[in-house]
């Protein structure tokens, strides 16, 4: 079976947010984020795969098509047998409570993917995003967090007056902070993430007083900041090794 001219509009349409929306479906591929996807609680509409692809879902919901057929669709170097279109998850209830991140305008979707990951994987069940954030949706960011994002709640907001309304402490990782290494953190509280290349921006940086920072312990300390997603690394361990 070959991908009709409406399936083939539908996926590449589907590379714009705006088109995400409209249809409410975003774009998953390879084996193995798509059958993470597949195994969690998110409704597949279809799946254009090869003939080798193996999987038990309904044989409505799936288009078989040839290798050469899946290049044409996808976005990956070398597609891995699945192209997969996912129906987007229904929106949680925001518990705001324990350990939350939020993002203030974090424009790169492989940062974000990674984030989610990170997210998933110290037990941070919501994830907060500015407005002006990469869509979590983005088949980039999708790929990066490599099924994490089925398990995370994440919610788009305006920042600031999401900040201004909590009552949990919040933290901004900012250069001038105190050193993490040294500061008592609490176990519930929000961490605030900037942008890639300007961090906090000014008026998120005018609601908070908790600012933490990692120290540099190179010799030559030329380097003038780590990546975000890393920074999130490590400023998550150092809040989940008192619990």
């Amino acid at each position: 079976m070959s991908i009709s001219k409406n399936q083939f509009k539908l996926i590449t349409s589907l590379s714009q947010k705006k088109y995400r929306q409209k249809h409410k479906l975003f774009i998953a591929e390879g084996i193995k984020v798509v059958q993470e996807l597949l195994n969690s609680s998110l409704e597949v509409e279809t799946l254009f795969c090869t003939d080798d692809f193996s999987t038990n879902i309904s044989d409505e919901n799936i288009v078989r098509i040839s290798e050469t057929d899946l290049k044409k669709i996808s976005n990956l170097k070398t597609p891995n047998k699945v192209l997969g279109l996912f129906k987007f998850p229904d929106e949680k209830a925001f518990k705001n409570k324990g350990l939350v991140i939020a993002l203030d305008a974090i424009n790169d979707p492989g940062n974000l993917g990674t984030i989610i990951r990170l997210c998933d994987w110290f037990g941070v069940e919501e994830l907060i995003c500015s407005k002006d954030t990469v869509d979590c949706f983005n088949q980039k960011v999708v790929q990066a967090s490599m099924g994490s994002l089925t398990r995370i709640s994440i919610r788009y907001v305006d920042l600031a007056e999401y900040l201004s309304a909590t009552n949990l402490p919040t933290f901004i990782a900012d250069m001038d902070g105190e050193n993490v290494y040294k500061t008592n953190l609490p176990k519930e509280g929000i961490l605030i993430m900037g942008n890639e290349a300007n961090g906090v921006s000014n008026e998120i940086k005018k609601l908070i007083t908790n600012k933490i920072s990692i120290p540099r312990f190179g010799e030559i300390q030329e380097t003038e900041s780590l990546n975000v997603a890393t920074a999130t690394a490590i400023l998550l361990s150092e809040f989940k090794r008192g619990c």
